[in-house]
């Protein structure tokens, strides 16, 4: 006699690793989408900025070394960091007091660490490009074929 045939079939799926992925890629690209699309405000003190390309600047308070005296000049990095530690004016283009942060320069031409120095607003921008390494890696790939 033939046994009846037990070919229950278990109904238990995998999810699809694709959907848990696009839901990852979701989680990690909403927040820069969102900080890309927020607007700058107003300049505080306290808030980081950084240099727009490479500025010079004026010393308003040096630092112990290298001997720099206020009136003096020095370079700023591309996109070096800086606290603000006052502004001078309310209008459009005033004059900001800020610190200079970021890797120490030991030699002249280059603000030393922890410099005060006096730039406008127009040497400035409040955040980062955050898609710029995106679109600078996607023109070192086009470039090359």
């Amino acid at each position: 006699m033939s046994a009846p045939s037990t070919s229950h079939k278990s109904s238990y799926t995998e999810p699809p690793l694709w959907s848990i992925g696009i839901a990852v890629v979701i989680i990690l690209v909403a927040p820069l989408v969102l900080y890309s699309l927020a607007p700058t405000g107003p300049l505080r003190e306290g808030d980081t900025i950084f240099s727009d390309g490479q500025q010079r600047v004026q010393i308003n308070k040096p630092t112990a070394s290298p001997p720099f005296q206020p009136g003096d000049t020095c370079l700023l990095d591309p996109s070096s960091p800086l606290i603000i530690l006052r502004t001078l004016n309310d209008e459009a283009d005033s004059s900001i007091v800020a610190q200079v942060q970021g890797r120490p320069a030991i030699e002249w031409p280059f603000c030393p660490l922890h410099a005060e120095v006096l730039l406008n607003t127009h040497q400035i921008f409040q955040k980062p490009a955050v898609f710029s390494a995106v679109k600078e890696m996607l023109t070192k790939f086009s470039s090359r074929e």
